[in-house]
């Protein structure tokens, strides 16, 4: 129970700043809040709570879980933070270490963010080598067969996680992609272990990848950095071998971000 000063302190939130204060609890929640929780959280009284939840809801800024009683980011609010990851000072910076990466590394690597219906890339740098595998920014690739799309998989409480297998439609992409749930739910538990993801030609014939999280302040998931190449000059085993250089660029990225 938030004591006392606590309360006395949220009480003094502005009028105009309200909605703020909301949508900064929501987004540090991580999970989807109820309004309860919320007001409990800011201070602000139940029914000033809908109130602003009905609007914030209305703009696009929130949306109701698969509950109904609870809030998540809306459209605009996953748009902003998209735009607030790509502001120019950061991804200025954050291409000059995917690119010392990828020099490092010989492949191309790639920065992808959780979209509604997949990963979308955010950046990428590619290889100096004249066989690659053209993944254009913003381009959306699926959750269940990339390596990425794994990672962030593996990140979400097992609830969640439930209720998005349950209605994800697992399509095969390759004679690899992993279309059983529950063997795809063995997969990400071993992903969420070890903290690193793979894709051998799940996604695309011929294409072996690797993927690490790049988490918040808080230690959620908000992107993922990742290599990928041809198999015929990258298995996985190698890809792997590989795997400090890419956490080291992904630690990198994570600073940049939260500074």
């Amino acid at each position: 129970m938030p004591n006392d000063t606590q309360n006395s302190d949220k009480a003094q939130i502005a009028p105009n700043l309200r909605l703020l204060a909301i949508i900064e609890e929501v987004a540090r929640a991580g999970v989807p809040v109820t309004p309860g929780a919320l007001s409990d959280a800011v201070g602000i009284p139940v029914p000033t709570i809908h109130r602003l939840l009905s609007t914030a809801e209305d703009e696009g800024l929130l949306q109701r879980d698969v509950d109904g009683r609870s809030y998540g980011p809306g459209r605009r609010m996953r748009r902003m933070s998209g735009n607030i990851l790509s502001s120019q000072r950061i991804r200025t910076e954050r291409l000059l270490v995917m690119k010392a990466l990828a020099e490092k590394v010989g492949e191309t690597c790639n920065l992808a963010a959780p979209a509604r219906y997949g990963m979308v890339y955010l950046d990428r740098v590619e290889t100096h080598w004249p066989l690659r595998i053209q993944l254009a920014v913003g381009a959306q690739v699926p959750f269940h067969c990339t390596a990425s799309g794994k990672m962030y998989l593996s990140s979400l409480r097992s609830d969640k996680l439930n209720r998005v297998l349950k209605w994800l439609e697992l399509e095969r992409r390759t004679d690899k992609t992993i279309t059983d749930r529950e063997k795809l739910k063995e997969e990400l538990a071993n992903t969420r272990q070890r903290d690193y993801a793979t894709d051998d030609q799940e996604f695309m014939d011929g294409m072996t990848a690797l993927a690490v999280p790049i988490k918040d302040g808080e230690g959620r998931l908000l992107s993922t950095l990742s290599i990928h190449a041809p198999e015929q000059r990258q298995e996985v085993e190698s890809l792997v071998n590989q795997l400090s250089d890419l956490q080291r660029a992904a630690q990198r990225i994570e600073e940049l971000c939260v500074s």
